[in-house]
């Protein structure tokens, strides 16, 4: 029977440096998959930030296509013209139409290239419509009568229409042998996307019939 001999000093060191090849071949290979992963979660991460960075880019896109085409307006009053103007300074109206309440009977008005609302389109109807309701011959503060604007204006260089119901600011007096006059005051957003039957709702409120 055979007994193992006890190494010697010179192949203790050799098994010894064998082990620890071993041991830094395997932390080598440890080492390597540790990068691979770090590099695919850096190239992940990257593609992920570019993703979210296009996303971003998309939707500030979308909101300023949709702020370009969402016209507002805004009035400067002059007595008995309002001049109107976009509150975006990248948009340019080009011509409108203004409807009125139908309890007026008055057509509508088309303006081109001036946008504006005069107060003689509609000051003899509304004298004779508060006379009929039995509104006091002098205003106190600002009444209103409402307006249905539709716009063709343009932003970015595109035609694009809108149309909304639009609250006039106006004040109205007596005048000894002279009668009444209207004086304009400015203009103020109701509602977007309006048509004429909201315009005739919104009068009926502002200017009910008399019992």
């Amino acid at each position: 029977m055979s007994e193992d001999k006890p190494s010697t000093p010179s192949e203790a060191r050799a098994e010894e440096a064998a082990a620890i090849r071993r041991r830094w071949i395997t932390l080598g290979e440890v080492l390597a998959v540790v990068a691979v992963v770090i590099s695919a979660l850096t190239l992940w991460n990257s593609w992920s930030e570019r993703g979210d960075s296009r996303a971003e880019k998309a939707q500030e896109e979308q909101k300023a296509g949709t702020r370009a085409t969402r016209l507002t307006l805004t009035g400067e009053a002059s007595s008995d013209v309002v001049a109107l103007r976009p509150a975006s300074a990248d948009q340019t109206i080009q011509a409108q139409t203004i409807r009125f309440p139908a309890a007026l009977a008055l057509d509508p008005v088309e303006t081109t290239g001036e946008p504006r609302i005069e107060a003689s389109w509609f000051a003899s109807a509304l004298k004779r419509a508060r006379e009929k309701a039995g509104l006091p011959d002098d205003s106190r503060g600002d009444a209103r009568i409402p307006v249905l604007v539709e716009t063709t204006f343009l932003a970015d260089g595109e035609a694009h229409t809108d149309r909304a119901l639009y609250d006039i600011g106006y004040s109205i007096e007596g005048r000894w042998l002279r009668g009444h006059s209207v004086t304009l005051r400015g203009i103020s957003l109701v509602a977007r996307g309006a048509d004429q039957r909201q315009l005739d709702a919104r009068w009926l409120r502002l200017v009910p019939k008399k019992p």
